[in-house]
């Protein structure tokens, strides 16, 4: 229990840093259709958070090599928030949201080496990744 905690507060503590330092604002830009309420993103991300700690918590209890890969990808998932937000490169946003993708994807792999039900937790963590690819596509043509 003690080493899933230690997961699930890394997670939230990289994967939501830097919205602590950049107040994520789409005030003034013009929004893709099915544009979700803002309410929503908070909601999400918590359970995508959950998920994703469960995920790494299984994956990992007979091998640390997956360390690596999560750790990547969650950075990686947390500078975007620099990058779209705060820097508002929009184009580049989406090509690192390519990225994160197929990181996770790499992760989803390797996790379902280790087991099954661990990727399956991933799911919609991807899901919600072409989502967002969607939705940063959108405003960067938009914008």
């Amino acid at each position: 229990m003690k080493k899933f905690i230690i997961i699930l507060v890394f997670t939230f503590l990289v994967g939501t840093f830097p919205s602590w330092l950049i107040k994520p604002n789409i005030d003034g830009l013009a929004l893709p259709p099915f544009y979700p309420p803002t309410i929503l993103f908070p909601i999400v991300w918590t359970i995508l958070y959950i998920l994703m700690s469960i995920s790494l918590y299984l994956a990992s209890k007979n091998t640390n090599s997956v360390y690596p890969i999560y750790i990547a990808q969650i950075i990686v998932n947390s500078l975007w928030t620099v990058i779209f937000f705060g820097l508002r490169l929009f184009t580049f946003g989406y090509l690192w949201i390519i990225l994160l993708i197929t990181l996770v994807i790499i992760m989803m792999y390797k996790f379902y080496k280790q087991n099954k039900i661990s990727m399956y937790l991933l799911i919609p963590y991807l899901i919600w990744l072409f989502i967002a690819l969607y939705l940063n596509i959108g405003i960067a043509v938009l914008n």
